[in-house]
């Protein structure tokens, strides 16, 4: 009588978790958005303070690539700005005497042309001043013009470097590894007095606080859910049972394919399935790689 009892048990705990499982409408695994970080810049890297599993902030720095050459350059392109600058002409300087003599003409005028209302000069010799200050006002424009336009030629001469140190200060910008969003350290594929170069991959990043479980339908199920529609989700716990957590349909895929070896649906012989992404709050529990269930 007690071993027809214990078999009986058996059966009904067989017939138990066989319903539980089936009771779900589907399955599939977690994954996160992971982004590699690469390097923006050659060179040594002077300092890089991460480790799997840390924490990061956005804009957090961590690091650094050596620049000293950069600076170096920029400091060369300056002094040379600086050089060709101190070639341009003192204007003030150069026309100072023209304007001298300007000035010293222009009273002349005032004084002759009062001879000539006094009728103690003649009409000559004011025509001979006023075209005196004329000859004096012309050279001086013309001086002015010439080296007003070497002036301007010497500092569009100069352009090109400002453009040139503009580029060094973008690389000693890249030379600062700048950590572009919060989330977890996956893995790190680079050490500190290690030689970087662009597009070598430093480190592997992914924002851990939603996840996305990956998980796959029959075709007779999609009627059954639609994009943001709140759904349950299962993971297994320590005590050998299920923990129950909410999600959001955030990608149907509009094209069937073959069923992924690793995943079982509701109906074992469908041989084509279409892929969902469900995104889930992860409160710590949750890890990349997690199996978990879906029920609709």
């Amino acid at each position: 009588m007690r071993a027809l009892t214990i078999t009986t048990l058996t059966i009904a705990v067989v017939l138990t978790s066989c319903t539980n499982k089936n009771s779900f409408d589907a399955s599939g695994t977690f994954e996160a958005e992971e982004i590699i970080i690469a390097s923006e810049a050659s060179g040594m890297i002077k300092q890089f303070n991460i480790t799997d599993g840390d924490e990061l902030k956005a804009n957090q720095p961590i690091g650094f690539v050596d620049s000293t050459q950069l600076y170096l350059k920029k400091k060369q392109l300056e002094a040379q700005i600086h050089a060709a600058l101190s070639k341009r002409p003192d204007i003030s300087a150069q026309t100072a005497s023209i304007q001298e003599q300007l000035k010293a003409t222009e009273k002349e005028q005032q004084r002759i042309n009062k001879l000539v209302k006094a009728e103690a000069a003649t009409q000559k010799q004011l025509d001979d001043i006023n075209a005196q200050i004329e000859v004096l006002k012309k050279q001086l424009e013309a001086l002015q013009s010439i080296l007003s336009t070497s002036s301007e030629g010497i500092v569009q001469e100069t352009m090109p470097l400002k453009i040139q140190i503009e580029q060094v200060n973008d690389q000693l910008v890249k030379c600062r590894i700048i950590n572009p969003i919060n989330g977890t350290v996956l893995a790190k594929y680079a050490e500190a007095n290690e030689i970087t170069a662009p597009g070598k991959p430093l480190y592997k990043i992914a924002d851990l606080s939603n996840l996305i479980l990956r998980a796959y339908v029959s075709g007779n199920q999609l009627s059954q859910i639609k994009l943001g529609q709140k759904i349950k989700i299962y993971t297994d716990n320590s005590n050998d049972g299920y923990k129950e957590q909410e999600g959001t349909i955030t990608w149907i895929s509009d094209k069937a394919e073959f069923t992924p070896k690793t995943i079982q649906t509701k109906d074992e012989r469908v041989n084509l399935v279409y892929a969902m992404k469900v995104l889930v709050k992860n409160d710590g529990f949750l890890k990349i790689g997690m199996y978990a269930e879906i029920k609709f």
